[in-house]
């Protein structure tokens, strides 16, 4: 499912225009993302929990000339599904 199949089905779910479906979707992955970008978790009841999770600093190789280097540390977004969605999907 794309963005846009996302949109066309909250759009005939919610009985709103395309317009309005579009515009509830962003504003709610723009809230999704703006907290993770605060670091908070974002928990979706009977969905999932969306989390930024850290990443330790560690040895890698550089693929063109075999160079041994650290990666840095890092934050990622990381995203743990509920127990009603794993038990959907299932």
């Amino acid at each position: 499912m794309t963005k846009r199949d996302l949109i066309e089905l909250v759009s005939k779910k919610a009985n709103l225009t395309s317009k309005a479906a579009r515009e509830s979707v962003q504003a709610m992955l723009n809230g999704v993302r703006d907290s993770l970008k605060r670091g908070e978790k974002v928990v979706i009841t009977g969905f999932g929990t969306f989390s930024v999770r850290k990443r330790a600093s560690r040895p890698g190789r550089n693929p063109k000339t075999g160079e041994r280097i650290i990666i840095a540390a890092r934050k990622a977004p990381g995203f743990t599904p509920g127990k009603t969605l794993k038990k959907v999907v299932r």
